[in-house]
């Protein structure tokens, strides 16, 4: 008897988690040449999610900066189109890696991850632009 509830705790389960994975967006981390080649898409939003002070000092040319430990970063996005695509980064790819978690999980569909974050970026020999 024990066996049969345990599966059956088992395989409700599996569809619960399917259900939830379902209903949230899909998150795909990609080396530096892959994330350059996706954002070369114009179709592509280019997020970086550091902090104000850190997008100053260079970014990737064509992002927004969205500080994902601002306190506000859920209300910030709330305002963008869940159907887009999104490429975001950091600086090691930690911040980056939690925000399109957190984007998928509310109805993000297609979201991109800078493995190594902008760190990554400039060993990989591309460009940053700064404020100044």
């Amino acid at each position: 008897l024990t066996m049969k509830k345990l599966l059956l705790v088992l395989v409700t389960s599996v569809f619960a988690l399917t259900a939830c994975a379902a209903a949230g967006g899909s998150v795909t981390t990609l080396n530096a040449p892959d994330f350059s080649k996706k954002i070369s898409d114009k179709s592509v939003l280019l997020l970086d999610v550091r902090t104000p002070a850190e997008f100053a000092v260079g970014h990737i040319v064509g992002a927004t900066n969205i500080d994902f430990e601002s306190g506000n970063f859920a209300n910030d996005i709330s305002r963008f189109d869940k159907s887009k695509s999104y490429a975001l980064y950091c600086r090691s790819g930690n911040r980056s890696g939690q925000a399109t978690s957190l984007m998928a999980k509310d109805g993000f569909k297609s979201l991109f991850n800078l493995n190594g974050g902008i760190i990554e970026w400039q060993g990989a020999g591309n460009n940053v632009v700064n404020n100044g």
